[in-house]
């Protein structure tokens, strides 16, 4: 059993022999020294290295640097002659006023001031047709006759089995003052006489529903039946529509409720006047939200007295919630996000501030800013990825090129 560690025992030293021998095969090896040779002296390799090249001697440890050594390599171990990082280069803007709104843009649809389906409300044949297409008709006017001839001998009877009505009661009341007949007697011949006043105004009110009248002034539109045909009940005959004012519905978005006001003024476009603008006023919003798409309508109204409009055109518009006179803004390029926050860089003295800033509406380049802003502060619209910390020393492009004081005297 002994044999068996001692064979161990040599096989550990073997390879710890061979581990020291690698190591020191891989090991630098340094230049020799002469023995013999003064503690701190250079090796005469190196010295004959130095003498062959032309450098400079070796200074002895704990010497001070030369003045040239000093220079060459600079304040804070740095290379080359400028040891003072140069100002950054960027671009710059001035935060100014301009007058905004917060407006919000809706798409709806137009529609006429009023508008109504002209529709019998009893058969009959047509005999008489009293507008042309397209035309203005005023109110009151005869618009379509049916043929009254059967209603006009119905309402002839009528009156007729009035009058005999009439004179029965008027017999019965007199025998009846007199005791012939009873009280009965006249008190039938009474109803006998208003049941016949009834049906003579049913036959006259008939009669009149013969002949339809314009309700309100307007524009009636196309009709699509004639002289001679035969229409029922209900039947839709013309479009009749007031466009002396036009009324404008929006759909907006539920979160704009708070905002809107009746008398709030609408900015409408349409695709038929491109190149024209019209003013309308917000009168009236929904009683309710629609839960499809949570969108609220709000209805406006327009003058259309030069009857350009027409209903069913489709509505682009502007709204305007609240007019801001001075709104400091700054270019979108100025603005920087970082997380939910946004900040800018102010130039002030030649350096670069961090500014944290509260943004408002954007429009045509411009960022309003809410908070963090004044008028005439000056912001980096380019550059900004080289500024490395908050105080940076800048240059705005295209001015001279401003040094530190030390640096002046330092030439």
């Amino acid at each position: 059993m002994k044999k068996y560690f001692y064979y161990g025992l040599a096989i550990a030293c073997l390879g710890a022999l061979g581990l020291w021998a690698y190591l020191f095969a891989r090991a630098p090896v340094g230049p020799a020294i002469e023995i013999g040779a003064p503690r701190g002296a250079a090796p005469a390799t190196a010295s004959a290295a130095q003498s062959a090249s032309g450098a400079a001697p070796s200074r002895p440890a704990g010497a001070a640097p030369s003045a040239a050594g000093a220079a060459a390599t600079g304040p804070a171990g740095s290379s080359g002659g400028g040891g003072v990082r140069a100002p950054v280069g960027v671009e710059v803007a001035q935060a100014v006023t301009v007058a905004l709104a917060d407006d919000v843009f809706a798409v709806g649809n137009l529609r006429a001031n009023e508008s109504v389906m002209i529709r019998p409300e009893i058969a009959g044949r047509i005999v008489r047709i009293g507008f042309a297409e397209g035309s203005l008709i005023r109110k009151g006017e005869m618009m379509v006759e049916l043929d009254r001839s059967v209603l006009l001998a119905q309402a002839e009877q009528a009156r007729a089995e009035l009058q005999l009505s009439k004179a029965n009661f008027d017999r019965t009341a007199d025998l009846a003052a007199r005791n012939f007949v009873s009280e009965s007697a006249k008190d039938q011949a009474a109803a006998n006489l208003s049941v016949q006043d009834a049906k003579l105004r049913l036959a006259e009110a008939q009669l009149g529903k013969t002949q339809i009248f314009a309700p309100f002034s307007g524009v009636v539109g196309l009709r699509n039946f004639s002289v001679g045909d035969y229409v029922r009940e209900g039947a839709d005959l013309v479009v009749l529509e007031d466009v002396s004012r036009m009324k404008v519905d929006l759909r907006l978005p539920e979160r704009f409720l708070g905002e809107l006001q009746r008398g709030q003024v609408i900015d409408v476009r349409f695709d038929a006047f491109p190149n024209r603008g019209f003013r309308a006023v917000l009168d009236a919003l929904d009683a309710q939200v629609s839960a499809d798409g949570r969108a609220l309508i709000a209805r406006g109204s327009l003058d259309n007295t030069e009857a350009v409009l027409r209903s069913g055109m489709f509505a682009r518009a502007r709204i305007v919630l609240k007019e801001k006179p001075e709104s400091v803004v700054v270019p979108e390029e100025a603005i920087n996000p970082a997380g939910a926050d946004l900040f800018v860089y102010r130039v002030i003295d030649g350096k670069a501030v961090r500014t944290k800033v509260v943004g408002g509406s954007r429009r045509d380049g411009k960022v309003e800013i809410l908070q963090g802003l004044s008028a005439g502060d000056v912001v980096i619209t380019a550059g900004q990825l080289k500024i490395q910390r908050d105080g940076t020393e800048v240059r705005v492009q295209g001015a001279p090129v401003s040094r530190p004081a030390s640096q002046e005297r330092g030439r």
